[in-house]
């Protein structure tokens, strides 16, 4: 996979993420990403605050890292609600940085939830060996319910 990649970077998915919007006009609109894409979920609401209102990160990888691009050094610049769920036993995205970015988040004030489901990396696609259909209906759960809050204006987000 990774030598299909080797021009991809974050910041090239970010402009095209700009095309995106651009093309989609002034609506706010909102974000999920799986595993890498809920990094780059993450970096673009950082990089398009006043067009983003909602991100989600399921079973997400390298949130948090030591580059100037890690989404927990961009959380600053986030005005979206955040929701991100992360896998067991997962070492790109381990127990310790699920707290520096919840700890990131809420010291910017953005209104997110960061938590732990109880089922491995990659648990959200069918077709995976790693599938878990209980995890997969509370991620579908998590995820409507913050579109509902914040697209389609379902009650003002929280805080903190």
């Amino acid at each position: 996979m990774g030598a299909r990649h080797t021009g991809t970077t974050a910041a090239s998915l970010v402009r095209d993420v700009g095309a995106y919007l651009d093309h989609l006009g002034a609506a706010k609109v909102a974000l999920t990403g799986y595993c890498m894409g809920g990094r780059l979920a993450l970096v673009a609401a950082a990089t398009y605050p006043d067009r983003i209102a909602a991100a989600a990160a399921y079973h997400p990888g390298n949130v948090v890292t030591d580059a100037e691009d890690s989404p927990h050094r961009l959380v600053g610049q986030i005005r979206a609600s955040v929701y991100v769920g992360g896998a067991m036993d997962d070492a790109t995205f381990t127990d310790a940085q699920r707290q520096m970015l919840d700890d990131a988040l809420t010291g910017a004030g953005v209104d997110h939830v960061v938590e732990r489901y109880q089922a491995r990396h990659g648990w959200v696609p069918s077709d995976t060996p790693v599938h878990d259909a209980a995890a997969t209906a509370r991620h579908w759960e998590t995820l409507l319910a913050l579109l509902a809050r914040t697209i389609s204006g379902g009650g003002a987000p929280h805080r903190g």
